[in-house]
């Protein structure tokens, strides 16, 4: 397995060896001593999945408090994934790096506490697959931050057509009152 630092430095790109042959391809989706050496010792605490069709965008969505890191790959088709850093403090703070995910070489995006996330599909037909850390899915902990937030100004690839309305009518990041603090996001990331 590859690991890439992004130019967010806390965000990672794993690449792992993919063995092919006549049969198809076999590789490690997840080796918890390999993501260990990366990021530290991390609490799984679920596993997510969704599809999406062409043009969608997901995001862009962060907890706080009760921060979950999460580990992003594509099991079928191709995305566009996003990790915007909100820790106040950071010196990268309202800055995104993004990074294309498919199913050919079933890299993993590591997005840690303290970054909100979203994903553009660029496929028909796309199903995405993260492993969430920290805590459980808080439905009263998650943030929602506009996906077309002129300041963040991710750069879709393709046209957004469709999008939840609370994605959609979501606050900018200049507005937010809840945002996490550098310091506190620091015990959740390896350095």
């Amino acid at each position: 397995m590859k690991i890439k630092k992004t130019y967010l430095p806390d965000v990672l790109l794993f690449t792992p060896t993919v063995h092919r042959d006549k049969r198809g391809y076999f590789l490690e989706m997840f080796q918890t001593q390999k993501i260990s050496q990366a990021i530290g010792e991390v609490d799984w605490t679920q596993d997510n999945l969704s599809r999406s069709d062409r043009g969608t965008v997901r995001g862009l969505h962060f907890q706080w408090p009760n921060p979950q890191g999460k580990l992003v790959s594509v099991v079928h088709g191709k995305i566009f994934d996003v990790a915007v850093d909100v820790r106040i403090g950071s010196p990268f703070f309202g800055e995104w790096v993004g990074q294309t995910l498919d199913d050919k070489l079933h890299q993993q995006f590591w997005i840690p506490p303290g970054f909100a996330h979203g994903f553009q599909a660029l496929t028909d037909v796309t199903v995405v697959h993260y492993k969430c850390s920290e805590n459980l899915w808080s439905p009263e902990n998650e943030v929602t931050i506009r996906f077309n937030d002129s300041k963040i100004g991710i750069e879709w690839p393709l046209p957004v057509t469709r999008t939840h309305i609370r994605d959609k009518d979501a606050p900018l990041l200049e507005s937010l009152e809840i945002l996490p603090k550098f310091d506190d996001c620091l015990s959740h990331v390896r350095h």
